[in-house]
């Protein structure tokens, strides 16, 4: 444990993913999309993570990939801030 709060950023996890709801305030659901191989099979399976992050200034529409870093908890399921919008949604 350092005591330098500067350090500890270079840690952090950073996700990019694709919103998929933005209907509350300040927060946007983000689903994140990897692939995992099976241990003993050796299948390549596709798996989905749903995640809170904050998006202080309400900018992110549905269909928007955004960047993600960990932030500290912001609430009970909110623990990522988003820090960039990837590319813009085309629908709108």
């Amino acid at each position: 444990m350092s005591g330098n709060g500067r350090q500890d950023q270079a840690h952090r996890r950073e996700f990019v993913g694709e919103v998929v709801s933005n209907k509350m305030q300040k927060t946007v659901v983000v689903v994140v999309k990897r692939f995992v191989r099976h241990h003993r099979y050796g299948k390549v399976l596709r798996r989905v993570t749903r995640l809170k992050a904050h998006d202080e200034k309400n900018e992110c529409q549905i269909g928007d990939r955004v960047r993600l870093v960990e932030a500290r908890p912001l609430s009970k399921d909110k623990h990522f801030r988003v820090v960039q919008i990837v590319e813009k949604s085309r629908a709108r």
